[in-house]
């Protein structure tokens, strides 16, 4: 179980990554951006999901579970606005809407980050 939640979450890295940056670059949102960006999400949770059941299904309000919950709740609204930018078909919006995925994306790194090191280690914050 521990593999495929490793193999979910560097999963949900990789279509994130490639979702927020890809935007970036292109400057302007499109329709695949908004797939690739519910595709991460979906792998997110399933290797949190995975990875909590690792380790006995106990949430643990510490550094690492504030900002992985944190993380999962502005994934979520990072992609349900960009659905709504989309369909609302404001090119000003779909313009600017890169500044926003790269903060969400910044702080997604944070707990996937803390997760890889404090999962290695051992060590608790």
């Amino acid at each position: 179980m521990l593999l495929f939640a490793i193999i979910f979450i560097n999963t949900a890295l990789l279509f994130y990554s490639i979702g927020v940056w890809s935007e970036k670059l292109q400057r302007k949102l499109k329709r695949w951006h908004v797939v690739v960006f519910w595709t991460g999400l979906l792998f997110d949770t399933l290797g949190t999901t995975l990875m909590s059941k690792v380790a006995g299904d106990v949430f643990e309000w510490n550094f690492h579970g504030i900002t992985g919950v944190a993380a999962i709740v502005l994934m979520l609204f990072h992609s349900l606005w960009a659905t709504v930018v989309l369909l609302r078909n404001n090119e000003q919006l779909k313009l600017k809407f890169h500044k926003f995925s790269i903060i969400v994306w910044i702080i997604w790194l944070i707990p996937f980050l803390s997760g890889a090191v404090f999962g290695m280690t051992g060590f608790q914050l």
